[in-house]
């Protein structure tokens, strides 16, 4: 009796001084620097695209079987002693503020679907600008459409400006690809940053940032796309940013806004709309 209870206390030790963890894997790497391969590829090259998506498959393949049928686990062993945590740190400080100070906090916020939203609907806008532009200049809607796609195709640096004007379906695919992309990316930006702006939010956003953002790329543009750099026509390009940021704008502002972590954070009475419960003083009436 007393050796069984000897083997049990053994195991109860034994376990003690170990803790299962996941094995550890390279997959999730491999797996995020294909995708960035692949994303990299549609403004570059299509052969950096092609690399990345084998290392998307392999890395799947390779996750995959890290986890089915049997998850791999590794003991670690531990070591565990009393840890005496203290630090010279307070955990609360009281800031010097005048009587006056007042504190903004962002109560209210876009969620992540209306800039979505804003990003489809306003590259959808921008279309107009863009088609009107290859339509009045080259008598061709696909103009525009193939001078996106040629920063993804290597040999169409050297298309004249007819092959540019004709449809490809190639073409097509790649620019509403980088276009869907890009236009969703700033979406979610538009919904990050409107209510940042307390004043006239859309026209701010609609004119400020699309001419911010003309002047990063306007600088960067001839490292990124070469191709595009040397064909682009600015002024219809600021035009066109324009009708993005106006509609997207437009968009997001329709939007119920979520209340944030600072909101639920104040006093109930900040909550319920009464802004204090302390009577007025002869100073704050006047």
């Amino acid at each position: 009796m007393q050796e069984a209870q000897s083997t049990q206390g053994h195991e109860h030790e034994h376990r003690s001084d170990t803790v299962i963890l996941p094995a550890p894997t390279p997959w999730p790497m491999v797996l995020a620097l294909g995708v960035a391969l692949m994303i990299t590829g549609m403004v570059t090259h299509w052969v950096i695209s092609l690399l990345g998506l084998i290392l998307t498959l392999r890395a799947i393949v390779g996750w995959f079987f890290d986890i089915f049928p049997h998850e791999l686990h590794v003991a670690v062993p531990v070591q565990t002693g009393v840890m005496k945590i203290s630090s010279t740190r307070t955990t609360r400080e009281q800031l010097p503020v005048s009587a006056s100070h007042r504190q903004m906090l962002p109560v209210e916020t876009f969620s992540v679907v209306s800039g979505i939203k804003g990003g489809i609907v306003g590259g959808l806008a921008m279309i107009v600008p863009a088609a009107l532009f290859g339509l009045l200049k080259y008598h061709s809607i696909w103009y525009a459409v193939n001078l996106l796609a040629a920063g993804g195709f290597v040999s169409w640096a050297s298309e004249t400006t007819a092959f540019l004007c004709q449809f490809h379906l190639e073409g097509l695919l790649a620019a509403t690809g980088i276009h869907a992309f890009t236009s969703v990316l700033i979406g979610l930006l538009y919904g990050a940053m409107l209510p940042m702006f307390p004043r006239k939010p859309i026209l701010t956003a609609g004119f400020v940032a699309p001419l911010l953002w003309t002047g990063i790329l306007y600088s960067a543009l001839g490292i990124i796309s070469p191709v595009l750099n040397e064909r682009i026509n600015w002024l219809w390009f600021v035009i066109s940013q324009i009708a993005f940021g106006l509609v997207c704008g437009f968009i997001v502002n329709l939007q119920v806004k979520v209340r944030t972590p600072q909101f639920r954070a104040l006093p109930f009475a900040v909550r319920a709309g009464i802004h204090s419960d302390q009577p007025l003083t002869k100073d704050d009436e006047l």
